[in-house]
């Protein structure tokens, strides 16, 4: 067999169980969108998805545009209340727009998507790239590379002195290493984000890190 056309399982060749026609347009998008609103950490008031390439074209064909919203409201690629998901949103009160867009990018199964709830606005950019595996490429303008193949932990805080200090000292205190770190900030003082990618899955440490002073959100996958 070509080394080139090796798997690591089953699941990597028949794709996920999910509802749908396209690993990549529906378990891929409803990821995206689960993904993105667990960041958000609240129901959102609007949401603006723009889609480029391959997404844009057939969106509606591929049932990219329920799966996004059924991820966005909580829902798992599998979640029979998929096919449901824009009457669903539309119920809760969220106003969801679609806006295809003609630039170029780097991967086709592209989406940008905007959250707003009052004074709340934030952007992510998601890529479906095949098997119903994501990645997400940028948070709030901050280019990231986040593809959630390991205990990650994402931090939304106030840029203040000792932020970081505060942050990993939980992760000392709680025998937790740290093996790849990422922060980034629109400006001094103003908002920033940690990536704390961990050798050991501790979603208990969340709470510890919501309670920290100048903490906004915290997100952990596995």
């Amino acid at each position: 067999m070509d080394k080139a056309l090796r798997f690591r399982s089953v699941f990597d060749i028949i794709g996920p169980v999910m509802v749908g026609p396209s690993s990549s347009h529906t378990a891929g998008a409803a990821r995206i969108g689960k993904v993105v609103r667990d960041i958000f950490g609240e129901v959102p008031e609007k949401v603006d998805i723009y889609l480029y390439e391959s997404f844009a074209k057939t969106y509606r064909g591929h049932g990219t545009d329920i799966a996004l919203v059924g991820g966005l409201l909580g829902m798992d690629p599998a979640d029979p209340r998929l096919r449901d998901s824009l009457h669903l949103a539309y119920e809760q009160g969220i106003k969801v727009s679609f806006v295809p867009k003609s630039d170029k990018v780097d991967h086709p199964n592209t989406a940008r998507i905007v959250l707003t709830k009052g004074t709340r606005t934030m952007s992510v950019v998601g890529v479906s790239i095949g098997g119903g595996n994501i990645q997400i490429n940028e948070i709030d303008g901050f280019k990231i590379s986040l593809s959630m193949g390991t205990p990650t932990f994402i931090t939304v805080h106030q840029d203040v002195p000792g932020m970081i200090a505060q942050v990993t000292s939980i992760f000392s205190e709680n025998d937790v290493n740290i093996a790849t770190m990422t922060v980034t900030r629109a400006a001094k003082g103003e908002k920033a984000i940690m990536i704390i990618e961990s050798d050991v899955r501790r979603p208990d440490l969340v709470p510890q890190l919501r309670a920290l002073p100048h903490m906004q959100n915290v997100t952990y996958f596995e």
